[in-house]
């Protein structure tokens, strides 16, 4: 119940953000009078209200909780989404993005921070996988759907692009409505659990956090703070900064590389090509995340998930050859949605309090996001039809990721070993009470990085 809704949310949420790439090569550039630079504009200032809110809207998201926070944000964002039919001008359009990345802003870290209540960590990769393929679905079923539709004559007063954002929108709200109904805050308020089943549940997660006698916990500064200042967390932070200019540039700028290639395709035609990388892409998302569940590792699966992205930045800068940069497609979206699945859930594993958790969770997102407002001027319109800018940018973020992530997982293994060899004099110098030593979270004596 809690899984379907979840997917089911969050690939509408990416679908709601990304299908204005979808809407430009159906005529939205020309029905708006867009010239220049107005495109990515309108992209980058949905990113400056998603950064700005993402921290706030985690903390939001722990005190009202995430059973009816995500219901809400999701309605919202889908009242966005259609109020995008309407729009006439590049401002209008502006503002209903500011308040799209308002709205979307808490549902990444939001997800992951609801999941956690449920998943005991070596659990959690795989089941936040399970949302972040949504991002390449969204890249196959949106392409899907927005050629669908672009088939209708009309929808109500509405044709061609408006008619992507009503009806998919009209779909957001829809499940919105049915997330108030099959989500709860957490296993103790969840209907249709036994009292046996939900204090089994909330056991599991209590095993795994140390000093912690309840899941829950109050808001407190010292733990949003160890959150934030994680080095685990921040450098997993900084890789899906790094992630995010690749595949939310991935994300708005397929439909207009595919159209760069098959330029003699109709529009519906173009939309189509857009599907089969992204399917691939989900794919192998999944095997990612299913390989490190069996070994309890993330971060060398990080740096794994590299190479083939590489190499499809590279045969777009070698070549321009049609087939070769459509295969470069597909290389590139093999492995970096991945990324998100991986980062996020180090930034879980490598806390221990709640609250602490919350933040983690948000900072990530909140880097993520960073990523994704550069994404949206690595491919500007005077830079192709081969965007050298752009793929050269990706292809240094992709090997930036590669050796960020390399370095992490060293001194990782390096300041475990060094808390081995020390924990015994660490803990009998420790004076302070156990409320205190709780506040200490990873720099707990007995805190060890997971791998």
């Amino acid at each position: 119940m809690i899984m379907p809704t979840v997917v089911l949310i969050y690939l509408f949420c990416f679908i709601d953000k990304a299908n204005i790439g979808n809407a430009r090569i159906a005529g939205l550039e020309a029905d708006l009078n867009m010239t220049g630079l107005d495109y990515n504009a309108t992209l980058s200032i949905f990113y400056i209200s998603y950064i700005l809110f993402e921290i706030p809207s985690n903390i939001v998201c722990k005190l009202i909780g995430p059973g009816w926070f995500l219901p809400i944000l999701t309605v919202c964002f889908g009242a966005c989404s259609i109020a995008t039919a309407w729009v006439d001008t590049v401002p209008q359009a502006m503002g209903v993005r500011f308040l799209l990345g308002l709205f979307e802003s808490g549902m990444n870290p939001g997800m992951a921070y609801y999941l956690s209540r449920w998943y005991r960590r070596s659990e959690l990769t795989f089941r936040i996988s399970l949302y972040i393929v949504s991002a390449p679905l969204s890249g196959a079923f949106g392409g899907l759907l927005a050629s669908a539709i672009l088939r209708l004559d009309h929808f109500g007063t509405l044709k061609t692009w408006r008619m992507i954002f009503a009806i998919e929108g009209i779909i957001t709200i829809g499940l919105g409505l049915i997330a108030f109904i099959t989500l709860t805050d957490r296993p103790a308020t969840a209907h249709w659990l036994s009292n046996d089943e939900k204090e089994l549940a909330e056991a599991r997660i209590r095993s795994e956090r140390m000093e912690q006698s309840k899941v829950l916990d109050r808001i407190d500064k010292k733990k949003l703070i160890r959150g934030i200042t994680s080095p685990v967390v921040l450098s997993n932070a900084m890789i899906f900064l790094f992630t995010n200019i690749t595949a939310q540039g991935l994300a708005f700028f397929t439909p207009t590389i595919v159209r760069t290639i098959y330029g003699d395709k109709t529009t519906i035609q173009q939309q189509l090509y857009t599907v089969p990388p992204y399917v691939m892409g989900s794919f192998l998302t999944i095997i990612f995340a299913l390989l490190s569940w069996r070994v309890d590792q993330r971060q060398i699966f990080s740096t794994l998930c590299t190479p083939l992205v590489i190499v499809g930045y590279i045969m777009f800068l070698a070549s321009d050859n049609a087939t070769v940069r459509y295969a470069a497609i597909f290389l590139v979206a093999s492995s970096i949605f991945s990324l998100g699945t991986l980062t996020t859930s180090q930034a879980s594993a490598n806390v221990v309090s709640d609250t602490a958790r919350s933040s983690a969770f948000a900072i990530n997102a909140m880097f993520g996001n960073i990523g994704g407002l550069i994404s949206t001027w690595s491919f500007l319109s005077w830079d192709g039809p081969d965007y050298p800018i752009g793929n050269g940018l990706n292809l240094a973020t992709t090997v930036s990721i590669l050796i960020v992530s390399s370095l992490t997982h060293v001194w990782m293994l390096r300041d475990n070993a060094s808390r081995d060899r020390n924990e015994a004099e660490a803990l009998a110098a420790m004076d302070a009470a156990s409320e205190q030593e709780e506040d200490l979270d990873w720099k707990h004596p007995s805190f060890r990085w997971k791998l």
